[in-house]
């Protein structure tokens, strides 16, 4: 049988209030490089509109993507407020000297709790961070004795398993690492 799930994540994108704050957060404070900026128009949804497309990129080629608009009706109808919840994030693989240093960057530049705090999760450790649209990054550390094969082999042997366990109604902790 063929494989049929997508080589990698090309990119993710989201609409920043300000490509100058983000570019500075991103690179500098968090190490993606910006690898890719698109100025362009095109007729999107009954209307010329003109924005800036920037991608920040990832060891495996591929990137977090943010436009910004230059007309502020266009920003103000794709730009909504993201959602000032901690469970709405998007999460980066690092390694745990990677999550040390970014960490310090990120205490040197002024973030602090809230906007910064730490979650041991047991399988992994993670920072998350408020970037400057008010979105959540977590930056995950894999515990080592988390990610063997034999461990990962298991996990995706019983993933739909412990799914339809919880789902029923059994919401025992299946996290031993805690």
């Amino acid at each position: 049988m063929t494989d049929t799930r997508p080589h990698r994540l090309h990119h993710t994108a989201y609409v920043t209030k300000d490509l100058r704050a983000t570019r500075a957060f991103y690179e500098d404070l968090l190490g993606l490089p910006l690898e890719a900026t698109w100025c362009e128009s095109d007729e999107l949804f009954g209307k010329v509109r003109t924005y800036c497309h920037c991608f920040f990129g990832l060891e495996d080629g591929s990137a977090l993507a943010f436009f910004q608009f230059a007309d502020a009706a266009d920003q103000a109808e794709f730009g909504p407020p993201m959602p000032p919840s901690p469970f709405h994030h998007i999460a980066l693989h690092v390694s745990r000297d990677q999550q040390d240093a970014v960490s310090a960057r990120l205490a040197a530049a002024g973030y602090t709790a809230p906007k910064t705090y730490v979650l041991e999760h047991g399988y992994c450790r993670s920072v998350y961070v408020e970037d400057p649209n008010g979105m959540i990054v977590e930056l995950t550390a894999d515990a080592p004795e988390a990610i063997t094969d034999a461990v990962v082999s298991a996990k995706r042997r019983d993933a739909h398993a412990d799914l339809e366990r919880w789902l029923g109604g059994d919401h025992t902790s299946n996290n031993t690492y805690r």
